[in-house]
C-alpha cells in the first residue's frame, strides 16, 4: 500500500474502501506507459538479474508483482487488504504468482524463502521496523536482498522514515546497503515532488537462523 501526509497515517485509512481507486495514482496502477517504463528499469536494477522468487510485501493491486513477473520472476504477494488481494490476483491471472492476505511484517508464507524481499512504502508505518526487518531478512536466500522503497511525506505533520534511519537500523544484519535518491525522478510519480523519495537495496549478511536468534534477544 502506499503512503499519507499531513496527519494521514496507514492506521487509520480503510485500505478495502480504497482498492477501487488506489490505481488511480500514477505511481500505483502506472497506467502511463512513461511512469510504467520507469519503474520497470528501477526493478530491473534492484532485483535479481536472474529469475527467481520475489516477495512483494504490502503488494496492494500487485502493479509493482507485475513488473517483476514480466521481467521473469515468480512472485509472492502479501497484502492485509482482501479487496486489495483480489484485485492483484485479477491483474496477475494466469502468471506464476501467488498472492495471500496477511502482515506484510509477518507474512503467511511458512518456511518458503526468497531471492528477494521487495516492500514499497510499508516499513514507515510498522510499530516496530527493526523487528520487520530481521523477519525479512530471515526470508532471504543466500545471496538475496531486500529492495524497500521508502521516504518522507507531508509538510504539515510528515511521516515516513529518513534513509539515513532505514540504513542505521539495516547496518547490523545486512551487507553493504545502497541507496538511490529517486525524488529527482519525475517519471516514477507522475510529476516533480520535493520531499524525501528513496530505494535501498542490502544484501542479508547473516542467515535466517542467526537472524532468528537476534530477534529473540532483542524481543
Amino acid at each position: 500500500m502506499t503512503n499519507q501526509s499531513d496527519g494521514m497515517t496507514s492506521a487509520n485509512v480503510d485500505w478495502d474502501a480504497r482498492a477501487a481507486s488506489f490505481d488511480e495514482e500514477p505511481d500505483h496502477g502506472l497506467s502511463d506507459p512513461a511512469v510504467r517504463r520507469a519503474w520497470a528499469g528501477r526493478l530491473r536494477g534492484w532485483l535479481p538479474g536472474r529469475a527467481g522468487d520475489v516477495l512483494d510485501l504490502g503488494c496492494g493491486t500487485g502493479s509493482l508483482s507485475l513488473l517483476a513477473s514480466e521481467q521473469g520472476h515468480r512472485v509472492t504477494g502479501v497484502d492485509l487488504s482482501p479487496a486489495m488481494v483480489t484485485l492483484a490476483r485479477e491483474k496477475l491471472a494466469g502468471r506464476d504468482a501467488v498472492f495471500l492476505v496477511g502482515d506484510a511484517a509477518a507474512p503467511p508464507v511458512g518456511e518458503q524463502r526468497f531471492d528477494a524481499v521487495l516492500v514499497r512504502h510499508v516499513l514507515w508505518a510498522l510499530p516496530d521496523p527493526a523487528r520487520a526487518l530481521r523477519h525479512w531478512c530471515g526470508l532471504l536466500r543466500p545471496g538475496g536482498r531486500l529492495v524497500l522503497v521508502e521516504g518522507v511525506w507531508g509538510s504539515t505533520d510528515p511521516v515516513g522514515i529518513p534513509a539515513d534511519r532505514l540504513v542505521g537500523l539495516l547496518t547490523p544484519m545486512a551487507g553493504q546497503v545502497r541507496v538511490e535518491r529517486l525524488s529527482g525522478d519525475p517519471l516514477l510519480w507522475g510529476e516533480e515532488v520535493t520531499d524525501e523519495r528513496y530505494a535501498v537495496v542490502a544484501p542479508a549478511r547473516a542467515s535466517g537462523q542467526e537472524l532468528g536468534e537476534a530477534s529473540a534477544a532483542g524481543a
